[in-house]
């Protein structure tokens, strides 16, 4: 079978490379000259390229960064010189470098030297973490860590007194695995000035027992105690972006869009910051590892739109102006995501809209008249709704162009609503590993039924020709895309025996697009990235799998090597 496929893809290859002639005969000149010399011609694999001309190739030919040629060996061995590396990949199979759509890389970056509570499932856990890290701690410090999940062990959320006794010395601050919720202890709550008589921001709430504090606060109350934390200095987070970089390379991971430090509560100024002190610093001493595409927070759309007009979108061939990002509600987990009907579990919430409408629109309408991309986080059924209502006055008031809104999440979707992302051609940025976490919790908190009926609508949104675009949200969830993709293909969390909502399962062919062509389009990345196409960057990844038949059924296998730029950038063998 895979023997045929390369054959007709070669056919295939044979008819491009007529076509090319025929129509661009000075682009074919520049890159497929007799006297070309590749750097790198990687020979016997099977290449599934995301490119939809030439779906599977044997080898390729990279010159400077960039594929030269690709097809069968006979159709690239003439570009092999004295200076040339050949790579026989005996068969394994190799994809184009995987795009995650959305990541926070640098907080990512930073949870990796933190304390790391992701995965614990019992009180005392959490406790035995706390009471480890903080033994070696001077006084006064801040605690700092996160990922933790109450649906583990039971759906009980922590509170301020589960570590107060250990913690007398040390204000503490750690984020639940959503980024939509924190934990404070009692001595960061006393730092932070809150107290029973604090009263709830717009778009945020103070958990109270009572009217007492717990120590919880959700999505934009959050800032009342990080604006308290002292600011994480340059070079912690250059570290973070080394470390971060690194995390992604082992995945496979070449490209990354990148949401930033920014989330309700947090200043929209480190974005900005990031990027000048360390995005910047990394790609001008070299350090750069990764491709970033860049967005930033919605409010500050002015100074993204001059920098644009200045250097344009593209700083270099590592560091890309994405567009502007804001929020619309919060999570399912901390129950501030938006829906039509209150949460079982809480009769009396139906979540939280974090984001004053009107000026959500006045801020999308300005963007996109100035040309830039939007991106909004919508979880619940209710919060998607408005901001494709939103986007369908904006588009319509600014006149047709390709725009590609973004809704990141699309999570939990109305009868309906997946059609509209086809219709008003609005990408669904998902990612398919939230779903492990929340099946049970969905189940729980919206029953049934309505979490049957509207959760991760993976194969409707793309029945209804929405350009799915797969991500982690690391450090959400982890950064993994082949595990991502069984996530999709398979819909099975752990502990299941069966898929949860199995109808909305997915090919491995449309899954890999989703991580690679299809991210690409969603970033107007495409040009540089996304497939294994005549021009592109040569960013790949080579599996440990040699039978693609064998891994469209089971997708199992593991990231043995990641190249960049036809650079080795990541091996699994030491």
């Amino acid at each position: 079978m895979n023997k045929l496929r390369l054959l007709l893809s070669a056919a295939t290859a044979v008819l491009f490379s007529i076509i090319l002639n025929r129509h661009h005969s000075s682009f074919t000149q520049l890159w497929l000259h007799g006297e070309e010399v590749a750097d790198l011609l990687v020979m016997n694999a099977t290449i599934y390229t995301s490119d939809a001309i030439l779906p599977f190739a044997d080898s390729m030919a990279i010159r400077s960064g960039r594929i030269i040629r690709i097809g069968n060996y006979s159709s690239v061995q003439d570009l092999a010189g004295p200076e040339t590396t050949t790579l026989n990949l005996e068969g394994k199979v190799v994809v184009p470098g995987f795009i995650d759509s959305h990541v926070h890389l640098i907080s990512g970056g930073l949870q990796m030297a933190r304390v790391r509570l992701r995965g614990v499932s019992q009180k005392i856990q959490f406790v035995n973490k706390v009471r480890e890290a903080v033994s070696n701690m001077q006084h006064g410090s801040w605690l700092l860590g996160g990922g933790w999940s109450n649906d583990l062990w039971g759906g009980e959320l922590p509170v301020a007194s589960w570590i107060d006794d250990i913690t007398p010395h040390n204000p503490v601050w750690f984020t639940r695995i959503d980024g939509h919720m924190g934990l404070a202890n009692s001595l960061a709550l006393n730092i932070a000035g809150i107290s029973n008589s604090t009263l709830d921001p717009d778009g945020g709430a103070v958990m109270r027992d009572g009217i007492e504090p717990t120590g919880l606060l959700v999505d934009s109350a959050m800032k009342l105690v990080l604006s308290s934390i002292p600011e994480v200095s340059v070079e912690e987070r250059r570290g973070a972006l080394m470390r971060g970089s690194n995390h992604a390379l082992m995945r496979g991971v070449t490209t990354v869009v990148d949401f930033g430090q920014y989330f309700p509560g947090a200043s929209p100024e480190l974005s900005w910051e990031d990027l000048s002190d360390v995005y910047k610093w990394a790609d001008l001493s070299g350090k750069m590892k990764i491709r970033v595409c860049l967005y930033f927070p919605m409010e500050t759309w002015t100074r993204l739109h001059e920098l644009i007009n200045q250097v344009g979108r593209k700083l270099s061939q590592w560091i890309y102006l994405g567009g502007m990002k804001s929020f619309a509600d919060g999570s399912l987990g901390s129950s501030s995501a938006l829906f039509y009907e209150p949460y079982i579990d809480e009769p009396l919430n139906s979540g939280l809209q974090v984001a004053d409408l009107d000026k959500l629109y006045n801020m999308t309408y300005s963007s996109d008249k100035a040309g830039l991309q939007v991106a909004v986080h919508a979880i619940g059924d209710r919060a998607n709704d408005l901001i494709l209502d939103l986007y369908k006055s904006v588009a319509s008031k600014n006149g047709m162009r390709d725009r590609r809104f973004r809704i990141e999440h699309a999570q939990h979707l109305a009868i309906g609503t997946a059609a509209r992302f086809g219709e008003q051609q609005v990408v669904a940025s998902v990612q398919p590993d939230h779903l492990l976490d929340d099946a049970e919790s969905a189940t729980k908190k919206l029953g049934v039924e309505r979490a049957h009926r509207g959760s991760y609508l993976f194969h409707t949104l793309l029945s209804g020709k929405a350009q799915l675009a797969l991500g982690s949200d690391w450090p959400v969830a982890d950064i993994n895309p082949l595990g991502s993709i069984k996530t999709a293909m398979k819909r099975v969390p752990p502990g299941w025996e069966n898929a949860w909502i199995s109808s909305e399962r997915i090919s491995l062919h449309d899954a890999l697009n989703g991580y690679t062509i299809s991210a690409a389009r969603a970033c107007f990345l495409d040009e540089d990235v996304g497939s294994l196409s005549l021009g592109k960057m040569a960013d790949f990844v080579v599996l440990s799998e040699d039978s693609w038949d064998k891994f469209s059924v089971e997708a199992e296998a593991s990231v043995e090597a990641t190249y960049v730029g036809g650079l080795l950038a990541y091996s699994a063998i030491a």
